[in-house]
């Protein structure tokens, strides 16, 4: 039985488990990952890069180890998604060997391209993730509910990490609380690490980008994340050593002119498989054992890995297709165009989104709490928005935007993994970050007025968001005229 293991973009592992010596490896530019004609996307510029250039260096280190590789461009998929079992049957493939690649549309794909083709699979784990489908599956297929609270006491318990027995080390288990400071105008941020990338593939995957999707949003000139898994490697001892130290203290903090700030930037190279979170724990919790480095530091770092990580995959895989159908407060505007080249006009928007073009990147607060709480405000669909974020980022994948979308950011979904929805007034931004007073706040703050009115027994209802019931009910008639006033214009422009 003739045999090849699958390589999808998003599974460049060091350690691959479906390789196997002799067995020939073909390296997919899936459509799914570069551009799908049923489900069309138009991803950032930089992320295609990333794609490309790390595939390539892949390519290149599977030869080194002698097996032998084929590689589809995307250029076969144009025409045709199925292009892979055209590729197969043409070749007399019999069997596939792949990881589980936690998409539900590219497993579809596969299982109905088998099955039709007469194809035997064979599926290996995924190491991008510390947990099994089945053990996710066993443990939490029941829940009406998720709690990322209990979920990542139990992986810390689980895979006793900063734990003495069953309690928590420094006493507790989240230190979040003290991770939410603004940085200090003094604060010299740390410089980006030049990545060390084979220049040649770099340079080649740029032009194949510029080529090939001239149309797509964002810049790739400036490319800046590793696509070998030795310079990931260095990218993370570069994090422990640099930025670590601070991480915790302003993980929440915004500055208008700095992209990256202490953040680690390893969620585009962990998320196609050139760092596992296995080796990244490994190293960080040896990092600790040798330097001083502040608990709230470590614990948020860890927190990110085994808790939100490990948490939206296990909600995508069990309630992934609910949430992708969910609108729980029926919003229906279109999202305008302005949000893809940042001329809204309001600042923190326009500003968060011109990084953005630049990198392919903001952080998580960036993405929640600027981006995410002004569009549910503007009551834009859901699924206008998991296109944008899915587009925009460069370390978007269905996995990630889902639950991402759907339920944090924008509370479609109800409430199946966030007791409240999201959402502020043009304070928590201010406190945040250095962005200044001005017109945008007055819009701002309507669009957040307007919103709870417009859903105001919800919010009643909710014991969580009940005080904003309270602060609304205490304005003047004029003062929330004053405010809707300003919504509504800004509203209308849509």
């Amino acid at each position: 039985m003739k045999q090849i293991t699958l390589m999808f973009p998003h599974q460049l592992f060091e350690d691959h488990p479906a390789i196997e010596k002799g067995r020939d490896v073909v390296i997919i530019e899936d459509p799914l990952f570069f551009g799908d004609h049923k489900y069309p996307l138009n991803f950032h510029k930089m992320k295609l890069t990333l794609h490309r250039a790390s595939m390539k260096e892949y390519a290149g280190f599977l030869s080194t180890q002698n097996h032998k590789v084929h590689y589809l461009d995307y250029e076969n998929f144009k025409k045709d998604n199925n292009y892979l079992f055209t590729w197969l049957k043409n070749n007399n493939y019999q069997e596939i060997h792949y990881s589980e690649v936690d998409d539900f549309i590219l497993n579809k794909r596969l299982n109905i391209g088998s099955e039709k083709n007469k194809i035997a699979q064979v599926k290996y784990y995924n190491p991008q993730f510390l947990n099994t489908e089945s053990y996710i599956r066993d443990c939490y297929s029941e829940k009406k509910n998720y709690f990322q609270h209990s979920f990542y006491v139990d992986q810390r318990k689980k895979f006793n990490i900063l734990v003495d027995g069953d309690k928590p080390i420094d006493g507790k288990w989240s230190f979040d609380s003290e991770n939410r400071k603004s940085i200090p105008n003094d604060l010299k941020i740390p410089k980006l690490l030049n990545a060390g990338n084979n220049e040649n593939i770099i340079s080649e995957a740029q032009k194949y980008v510029n080529e090939n999707f001239s149309n797509n949003p964002g810049e790739n000139s400036n490319f800046y994340i590793p696509t070998n898994f030795n310079s990931a490697k260095n990218w993370l001892d570069d994090f422990l050593e640099n930025k670590f130290e601070l991480y915790g203290t302003y993980q929440d903090a915004i500055v208008r002119d700095e992209s990256f700030l202490y953040h680690s930037l390893l969620s585009p190279i962990m998320n196609v498989g050139l760092l596992t979170p296995d080796y990244i724990l490994e190293r960080t919790l040896e990092f600790v054992a040798e330097n001083e480095i502040p608990i709230n530091s470590v614990e948020g770092f860890v927190r990110q890995i085994i808790g939100w990580r490990e948490f939206i995959r296990s909600v995508y895989m069990i309630d992934g297709v609910k949430q992708r159908n969910s609108n729980f407060f029926k919003n229906k505007n279109k999202l305008p165009n302005s949000f893809y080249n940042g001329t809204t006009g309001i600042e923190p928007i326009d500003q968060t989104i011109k990084k953005l073009l630049k990198t392919g990147y903001n952080h998580h607060i960036e993405r929640l709490m600027i981006l995410g709480n002004f569009m549910l405000l503007c009551e834009i669909e859901p699924n206008e928005i998991y296109n944008w974020f899915m587009e925009m980022y460069i370390d978007s994948y269905d996995w990630v935007m889902v639950p991402n979308v759907y339920g944090m950011s924008q509370f479609a979904d109800g409430g199946l993994m966030s007791t409240k929805p999201y959402i502020s007034s043009s304070n928590y931004v201010r406190k945040m970050s250095d962005y200044k007073n001005g017109e945008w706040t007055k819009i701002w703050d309507g669009l957040f007025w307007r919103f709870v009115q417009n859903h105001y027994e919800y919010f009643a209802s909710n014991n969580r968001t009940i005080m904003m019931i309270k602060n609304l009910e205490r304005m003047s008639k004029s003062s929330i005229n004053e405010k809707l006033h300003y919504a509504e214009s800004f509203i209308s422009s849509f």
